[in-house]
């Protein structure tokens, strides 16, 4: 007797600003998924909203008739935000990653560290600004709230687009204009000194358990932020095993799985933190993390022997159980 095929649907490409990265991911999903277990669809958005499977024009709610789960290989606006979940759970198709609630919450970093700091996580201090607002008021608040420098960033958004370390009010200004051109509005923080450590939290099998990959460390000059071009444009950022305590580590997983759960986040998400004198203080959470080779989290699961086909089965075994 003859198995069928588990008709997997990779969705990439996307209404913003991540686009191309999202290919990336969408591109290493497709390739790491295995002929013989699996029969791939390659459903791409388009920069306007136009739906394609396998290069045929179609809509969401034609998906189902050519795929059994969706493997949601979209970065920042419409797929991490719980727009496309909302669709995907309207039509009853399983997909990976978080809900749409859950994908809300992480992508807007307000109410994420509302979330966070609920808990007892540390996060950084912040304020958020909306277009239109005066910008003399702005740089007059933020003057009286926050000591410099500052980290300027959308509030909306991830693979740190339109992010910006701030010195002094001669270049907020510009940073303000940068961050704001990416979302509605900007989230105004302390930069928080110490080591960037990212950690990725992946669910267990059973109900309620999960654990963290690796730690990474970002190895960069004082002064300067993790940010898109770094990411995506010098492909040697310096990133290896991070250098921490036995206790340092312990918080870090502690904290990671802490801000997980209190999310309500599901099958895998990544965890950036600041590790301080005082503590690991969360920056934010990737809840759709890239899965392109260089990747942060591909890097932390080839540290722990997992290759990133044995990944992709596992959490396409994690949403088809609906867990």
């Amino acid at each position: 007797m003859v198995m069928s095929k588990l008709r997997v649907g990779v969705m990439r490409g996307g209404l913003g600003s991540e686009y191309y990265v999202s290919l990336k991911t969408g591109a290493s999903v497709l390739s790491a998924l295995s002929p013989q277990l699996y029969e791939a669809h390659d459903i791409l958005i388009t920069p306007v909203g136009e739906w394609h499977i396998d290069g045929a024009p179609t809509t969401p709610s034609k998906l189902s008739q050519h795929v059994d789960v969706v493997f949601n290989a979209l970065h920042g606006e419409f797929g991490e935000d719980g727009k496309v979940q909302k669709l995907l759970e309207l039509f009853k198709i399983p997909y990976t990653g978080s809900t749409s609630i859950s994908s809300a919450i992480g992508m807007n970093k307000e109410l994420a560290k509302r979330f966070f700091s609920s808990v007892g996580i540390i996060v950084p201090y912040g304020m958020v600004v909306a277009r239109g607002e005066e910008i003399g008021d702005v740089v007059k608040r933020v003057g009286n709230e926050i000591r410099g420098p500052y980290v300027v960033k959308p509030l909306t958004g991830g693979s740190s687009v339109g992010l910006s370390l701030v010195h002094n009010e001669q270049e907020l200004i510009p940073a303000l204009e940068t961050a704001l051109s990416h979302s509605t509005k900007a989230i105004i923080e302390e930069y928080v000194r110490g080591r960037e450590v990212t950690v990725g939290v992946i669910d267990g099998v059973e109900k309620g358990g999960a654990y963290a990959t690796v730690p990474l460390e970002i190895l960069l000059p004082e002064g300067k932020l993790f940010d898109y071009d770094q990411k995506y444009k010098n492909l040697t950022h310096p990133v290896g095993p991070a250098r921490l305590r036995s206790d340092e580590k312990s918080a870090l997983e502690r904290t990671a799985l802490l801000a997980h759960t209190q999310l309500g986040a599901r099958h895998y998400a990544r965890y950036d933190f600041i590790m301080t004198d005082y503590g690991p203080c969360l920056l934010e959470v990737n809840t759709l993390p890239g899965l392109a080779p260089s990747s942060l989290l591909v890097k932390s699961l080839e540290y722990q022997g997992l290759l990133l086909d044995e990944f992709i089965d596992y959490v396409l075994a994690l949403a088809l159980k609906k867990k």
